[in-house]
């Protein structure tokens, strides 16, 4: 991994912790700094970053419990109180240290506590490495649907310590992945030939070794349309099934990550490209057979008949950036590595990709 990803605010390593450590010891910011964490991270990840960046040390830490049940109101309001009961102001830095939920969290807080006050990412985890915690969404979810409640803003500076992945369980890194494909299907087909052929052994290596493009090409299409009025709409592919059926499963003992359900989507929306842009079928195949074979006996698989359709379906109605008039909004594969936005669905394509995946993922 190169120290600096990307000529802007985004560092990897050493070069990111130089950063901060030169960040804090310059400004005010040495007295006014909180760090956001969740229970894991503060048991597995906190140390470490003490060690890396010891001016650190004093902060105040804010503590929440993990998992996407937790990204809602009650953990926004508890955050918000603890930076005002320790007097927090404009000038203060909020370093949000963990996952993706933390990333949305802490962002959103950030943003809107005294009208904004800065604040950093440090991702722990894959998917927030080289999704949530790149591009400047923060959110929380509002009666369980997925990010109801957010704003567009940036953070100082972005840190990729790709040492943290060694702390994550194998679901975690599979989740994680599942954003990496989704990258390159949209946007580079040379990258998805090469991890199209990789085995669950060696999903590390792959994961190491391609963490740096599937960041790049986020931040590519972020400084194009920073505001998703176009081309960022393309990183919704597998998304719109895919956030369904994680609010479907949020509260179910069975629940499912969102890059598990993000490749239940990926295969559903291959279909619906298929069907729609004549994909080839070859491809679609391909997408499906892998996604099943790096997925096989986990929660993805073993729950996929427990869903009722068109309760899915009225979920996706829910969703913000579906919506137009009755139908429903999708971004489709015109070919591996060419994404389209703004394509308009009724329910009966949908049906179809969904009892087909039912069917065949047995």
């Amino acid at each position: 991994m190169i120290d600096k990803l990307i000529n802007n605010n985004i560092y990897a390593n050493s070069q990111g912790y130089s950063y901060i450590n030169n960040l804090i010891n310059t400004s005010f910011y040495k007295k006014k700094i909180f760090i956001l964490l969740d229970n894991n991270v503060k048991k597995y990840c906190l140390n470490n970053l003490f060690f890396k960046c010891p001016l650190l040390k004093n902060s105040i830490i804010i503590e929440i419990k993990n998992g996407e049940l937790y990204k809602n109101n009650a953990s926004f309001l508890y955050i918000c109180k603890i930076l005002n009961k320790n007097n927090a102001n404009r000038d203060s830095l909020l370093i949000n240290f963990g996952g993706g939920v933390i990333t949305d969290i802490g962002g959103f807080a950030a943003s809107v506590f005294q009208r904004g006050i800065k604040f950093i990412n440090i991702p722990t985890t894959i998917l927030a490495m080289i999704d949530a915690a790149v591009g400047g969404k923060t959110g929380i979810n509002f009666y369980n649907l997925k990010n109801y409640i957010g704003t567009f803003t940036n953070p100082v500076c972005v840190l990729i310590d790709n040492t943290y992945i060694e702390t994550l369980s194998n679901r975690e890194i599979l989740s994680g992945f599942s954003e990496m494909i989704k990258y390159f299907l949209i946007y580079n087909d040379t990258l998805w030939n090469k991890i199209k052929f990789c085995k669950i052994k060696n999903l590390k290596n792959y994961i190491n070794k391609y963490i740096v493009d599937s960041i790049y090409i986020k931040y590519k299409i972020v400084a194009k349309d920073p505001l998703e009025k176009g081309l960022r709409k393309i990183l919704n592919f597998g998304h719109t099934i895919g956030h369904a059926l994680e609010t479907y499963f949020i509260k179910k003992k069975n629940y499912l990550l969102h890059g598990e359900a993000v490749a239940l989507g990926i295969i559903c929306e291959t279909w619906i490209s298929y069907k729609i842009f004549k994909f080839p079928y070859q491809d679609y195949l391909d997408v499906f057979l892998f996604i099943k074979k790096i997925f096989y006996n986990r929660n993805i698989i073993n729950n996929i008949n427990e869903i009722n359709i068109m309760d899915l379906i009225n979920i996706m109605y829910y969703d913000k950036k579906n919506i137009h008039d009755d139908k429903l909004n999708f971004s489709l594969l015109k070919c591996i590595g060419c994404c389209s936005y703004d394509n308009l669905l009724t329910h009966d394509l949908i049906k179809e990709s969904l009892n087909i995946l039912k069917d065949s993922i047995k």
